[in-house]
């Protein structure tokens, strides 16, 4: 499989899993060749062309020759510096490694990665939520997170993986596109009723078990096991944590229950004033979830070597697997 092919493929299985129709995904990207279209010269040499067929921002080809052979990847859930120094290593020592891929994105990827939060107004509004207070509130916490992400020293691994020619590719919303989907239609089909029976359910995903292993399980943080559930509300996509004042228009919508890959402190506090549970999944545990069900994805298109690293650990859903 070709680089360009890989990171394609990543793409498309990123936007089955996406909440949006392929309708107002096909309209979204219109809208931006529209936009790039009426551009100068000089402002469409800065344009990022690849928005216009990918409608994630924080999901890059960072550095590689597009028309290499991938058949080995070495997967991380975070890939800076020091990994890609032992990326290099581990090369010198004759392992076969042709493609590094991140979860979280880098370089570019990163620099722009708050665009991918737009898709939190859609999810909002599907439970219930008026779509101009989804939006209001929503483009607060992206120009927050805009002002912080702006400060980063953004392209610091890219140039280390270019000195030390390295392919490079970060995967974020695509994969969590799919955690989310994997955990929404396994609690749909297990119906739990409490808190304990979703902490149960989650301990039978084998990501789960894993970083329970090493004391980072799924937790109750608002509520106790005996809790009752009725509508469940999952943080799993998204980019980051959306606007903190979304928490009482869902509890207004019926939301009882959060299940959220991870939580501020910021957060957890207006969950208690709105008195909705939350239990916190795990991050990394979600994270390799849906980094999983993507190298599934990928696997079954061409027969990948897959090394494990930085936080990342490898469970198959493949039959025999």
């Amino acid at each position: 499989m070709k680089l360009k092919s890989f990171y394609q493929e990543v793409v498309k299985k990123g936007l089955e899993a996406d909440i949006r129709s392929k309708k107002e995904i096909d309209e979204l990207l219109k809208k931006r060749k529209k936009e790039y279209e009426r551009l100068d010269k000089n402002k469409k040499e800065l344009f990022d062309l690849d928005s216009l067929v990918n409608p994630f921002a924080d999901t890059r080809i960072l550095h590689g020759d597009p028309e290499q052979n991938i058949k080995s990847i070495i997967v991380g859930i975070d890939v800076g510096g020091e990994e890609l120094l032992l990326v290099d290593r581990l090369k010198n020592r004759n392992m076969p490694v042709d493609l590094v891929v991140s979860h979280h994105p880098a370089g570019r990827a990163y620099a722009h990665f708050y665009e991918v939060m737009d898709v939190q107004a859609d999810i909002f509004a599907q439970h219930g939520v008026g779509m101009s207070a989804s939006e209001s509130l929503l483009s607060e916490r992206k120009g927050e997170v805009e002002r912080r992400v702006s400060a980063a020293n953004h392209q610091r691994s890219v140039d280390i993986a270019r000195f030390l020619n390295i392919s490079f590719l970060c995967a974020h919303t695509p994969a969590d596109n799919l955690a989310y989907q994997y955990v929404k239609e396994t609690m749909d089909k297990a119906k739990p009723q409490t808190l304990g029976e979703i902490v149960d359910i989650l301990y039978t995903i084998p990501e789960y078990r894993d970083t329970a292993k090493n004391n980072n399980p799924p937790k109750i943080v608002i509520g106790n096991k005996s809790s009752r559930v009725k509508k469940i509300y999952y943080e799993f996509t998204g980019g980051t944590e959306g606007p903190v004042g979304i928490y009482e228009k869902l509890a207004s919508s019926g939301i009882d229950t959060i299940i959220a890959m991870h939580q501020s402190e910021a957060h957890f506090k207006k969950c208690k004033e709105a008195r909705i549970n939350v239990i916190v999944a795990s991050h990394i545990a979600s994270d390799n979830l849906g980094m999983n069900i993507l190298l599934d994805y990928l696997s079954s298109k061409e027969k990948l070597k897959i090394y494990e690293f930085s936080g990342f650990r490898r469970f198959s859903r493949k039959k025999g697997k």
